[in-house]
């Protein structure tokens, strides 16, 4: 197995989002390879706890003494819990660099001794983020892989107003990042890159770096996928929402779209989720008169969403701005069918033989094409089981974290043995399903 250094300074079991993402990964590149995994020491508990030992599987580096202010200014200026994701993401690259020096203080002897056959940085995943370590470890003759990387996606101009909301102010100036030296010595400097999304893919694509798609989501299939075989026999259509509740998420679209069939007692929607629009919800629900039909059920841990996605036959998610789009998968590993926007990580994940995509545009465009999508699927003019089944397949082939640690094994191999092809899993199937609205 090759020897890989993993550098993953955010990786944690017990949160989520990228730190979740940097364990995940991390910990199943363990499987196919000689895996050493640096990380930041905030994180050394959570290793430790999970039965890691300290100097043999990983390395704590302590950065804190850069990375405790711009943290504590990023929470300052972010404009709430949540909110501000352009701004931490500016700030934590800023304090990074750091981690890297330390990294290197720690490592460098060990690399170019030729200790490691890859370096493979996991996290930070933003496309931001500058690494020292690619110069050096070219210098060194060892290949530097970067990724999955994603993010930045721009907001659609029909939703400048949520931007506002989200305290996105720095996202209009975002692209200023790659005029940096220290990014485009990063890039040039870097064996190969993997890329989250296809908007990243063509963001980077200047560079002429070799370029393979892996989607950076994955998903534990003991937790989502394992119960997921009862079979589902509803006597009225189960939908399903799980996200944040701000409006980009489009949790009123989704109930808005729905709301006919909700009145006519055809199908039921649980809202799965807290945020600063549950009172909005609430007071949506009543307005359209479907209190009957719609449970809100607030923040739940893993275990219960992971239940609830399993009574679920569709999952309307109809976020305009979604980088990968973790949800979907979870819900698509538990059988249920997507209803997603074709923009951003959900359209990247959907094929038309588990679910469906709906263009992105104005809101009263997308809320139309949803409700008729929705009651195609109430009036049985889709196989929602086929479709289900096809959803647990896509899962277990393409994004389990064991197939994810496979596909990253295969890029290894393919540094290491100077192939000219780069890698292709597949991934990127025909567009999903798009059912016009009738005018």
């Amino acid at each position: 197995m090759p020897r890989v250094l993993v550098i993953a300074e955010a990786a944690n079991p017990d949160w989520v989002s990228v730190p979740l993402v940097g364990w995940n990964i991390a910990t199943a590149l363990r499987s196919v390879a000689d895996v050493h995994i640096v990380t930041q020491i905030r994180n050394r508990t959570a290793f430790l706890s999970r039965g890691l030992i300290e100097g043999r599987d990983f390395t704590a580096i302590d950065s804190e003494a850069f990375a405790a202010p711009f943290y504590k200014l990023a929470e300052r200026l972010r404009g709430g819990d949540g909110k501000g994701w352009t701004t931490i993401t500016a700030l934590q690259s800023l304090a990074y660099p750091y981690f890297e020096h330390l990294v290197w203080k720690r490592f460098g002897g060990a690399i170019k001794a030729g200790q490691y056959d890859v370096v493979h940085r996991v996290t930070p995943l933003s496309p931001t983020a500058p690494s020292s370590l690619a110069r050096r470890c070219r210098r060194a003759g060892v290949p530097f892989l970067l990724g999955p990387l994603n993010g930045g996606l721009p907001w659609h101009p029909e939703y400048s107003r949520e931007r506002i909301k989200e305290r996105e102010w720095l996202s209009y100036i975002r692209k200023a990042y790659s005029f940096l030296p220290t990014i485009r010595s990063t890039y040039r400097n870097a064996a190969a890159i993997i890329a989250g999304s296809c908007h990243t893919s063509g963001e980077l694509a200047n560079h002429r770096r070799p370029m393979i798609y892996i989607p950076e989501n994955g998903i534990d299939t003991a937790r989502f996928g394992s119960a997921a075989e009862m079979g589902k026999r509803h006597d009225k259509l189960r939908l399903v929402f799980v996200g944040r509740l701000v409006p980009y998420k489009g949790a009123d679209i989704a109930l808005e779209a729905c709301c006919e069939l909700l009145r006519a007692g055809k199908a039921h929607f649980d809202i799965i989720g807290d945020g600063p629009d549950m009172a909005a919800l609430q007071s949506l629900v009543a307005k359209l008169g479907i209190e009957h039909a719609v449970t809100l059920h607030g923040w739940q841990s893993h275990e219960n969403v992971a239940g609830l996605l399993r009574t679920a036959d569709v999952m309307v998610f109809p976020s305009v701005r979604e980088f990968g789009g973790g949800v979907v998968l979870e819900a698509m590993a538990c059988g249920v069918v997507p209803i997603v926007i074709a923009y951003g990580g959900p359209g990247e994940l959907v094929t038309p033989e588990c679910g469906f995509a709906i263009p992105i545009g104005p809101r009263t465009t997308i809320t139309r094409q949803i409700e008729t999508t929705v009651a195609a699927i109430a009036n049985k003019e889709f196989n929602l089981e086929v479709m289900s089944t096809a959803a647990k397949e896509r899962i277990a082939n393409l994004y389990s974290w064991q197939a994810k640690a496979g596909q990253i094994s295969a890029v290894y191999h393919w540094l290491l043995t100077s192939r000219s092809d780069t890698p292709d899993f597949g991934f990127l199937g025909l567009p999903a399903h798009i059912i016009q609205a009738k005018d």
